[in-house]
């Protein structure tokens, strides 16, 4: 692992997951095992990798690095980084959203940049700034593709440097919050960025999930990819929790025995103008995904992590996400607007 590397740098021709040459268990790792590399990674003396120091420089003018994690993907992750950072930024706070999700990055769709590119200067790669909020800087591989339809095929030593470069090189200047989105699960981009940030401090994690055991399955091990490596979890955030529309905004439809379907959404919505009209001010809700055991609060109970709250599934939300801007900058998304200013007035209220 270390014949070809420089600096510390990971080798081209080394294992996925490789730790790293510098790392205390180069050559040792199960990762290790049949790399070219191995022997001399094992036996070679561990020097400080001289990009650490550079690192905590850059992030010296950060004062609060948060993580934003999940142990499935589809579970609304991204979606909460954006709409966390968009309503920091809204409460006069510096923000920078780092996107980490090196082979699927929404980012930059969700915050409105897709078509933006990356430019340098003296001081290193500038953020993609947010056109409606100067507060809001993102820095993400997305900006890097020649086409949004582009794959990212790397391994794991190429994320990793991109990862190194991201932290090292982009100059944000003075941030109140570097919110880190990272992939679902803890890979290589999680080791990578807790190495990385660690010596600056991380202040802390959460974690996004949906209620069904299916997914808080995956949750626990990120509480305990946390506690290893020595993060605190801010608080675990249910998402998709149940589905909260206006009743005047359901579609209604008939379905026959052969299967076929009718939409009469009209006719149901006259006669409920006629028969009750004042249920066009209610919502209807539905549970979506099985939360019979308790969902995320009886998990966080269970394993001593907060809870931060829940975040119902809201067509709304999803709809501002698809169209890049902020969910509390109107009233359309009311229902998940607040449950999420719940959420954030917690976050602030630890700093």
């Amino acid at each position: 692992m270390a014949s070809n590397g420089v600096n510390g740098e990971i080798p081209e021709d080394a294992n996925e997951h490789c730790p790293g040459p510098q790392s205390e268990s180069a050559g040792k790792a199960d990762a290790c095992a049949g790399c070219p590399n191995q022997e001399v990674c094992a036996t070679a003396p561990k020097d400080p990798d001289p990009d650490l120091v550079s690192i905590a420089e850059r992030m010296a003018t950060v004062k609060r690095k948060i993580l934003v994690l999940s142990g499935k993907g589809g579970v609304g992750k991204s979606t909460f980084s954006a709409q966390l950072s968009f309503a920091l930024a809204e409460a006069d706070r510096q923000v920078g959203l780092l996107d980490i999700d090196i082979c699927g990055p929404s980012i930059p769709k969700m915050l409105g940049l897709e078509g933006h590119d990356v430019h340098q200067s003296n001081l290193g790669w500038s953020p993609v700034y947010v056109e409606s909020n100067s507060n809001l800087g993102v820095m993400s591989i997305g900006f890097m593709l020649r086409h949004p339809d582009d794959a990212v095929i790397w391994r794991g030593p190429r994320k990793n440097g991109l990862i190194k470069q991201f932290v090292k090189d982009v100059y944000w200047a003075e941030l109140d919050y570097l919110v880190v989105d990272a992939p679902p699960g803890t890979s290589d981009e999680h080791i990578s960025i807790v190495q990385f940030l660690k010596s600056s401090g991380i202040d802390g994690a959460i974690i996004v999930t949906t209620p069904q055991q299916v997914a808080l399955i995956d949750v626990r091990k990120e509480i305990s990819f946390c506690r290893k490596v020595g993060i605190k979890v801010l608080g675990v955030v249910e998402n998709m929790s149940g589905l909260k529309q206006h009743l005047s905004d359901l579609k209604f439809s008939r379905v026959s025995e052969s299967g076929s379907e009718t939409d009469v959404t009209e006719w149901a919505l006259n006669l409920i103008r006629e028969k009750a009209p004042e249920l066009l001010d209610t919502f209807a809700c539905s549970e979506i995904f099985d939360s019979s055991q308790g969902g995320a609060q009886k998990m966080c109970l269970e394993m001593g992590v907060p809870f931060l709250g829940k975040v119902p599934m809201d067509p709304q939300l999803c709809r501002a996400a698809e169209e890049g801007r902020s969910c509390f900058e109107d009233k359309s998304c009311s229902v998940s607007a607040l449950a999420l200013k719940g959420i954030i007035e917690k976050l602030i209220a630890l700093e």
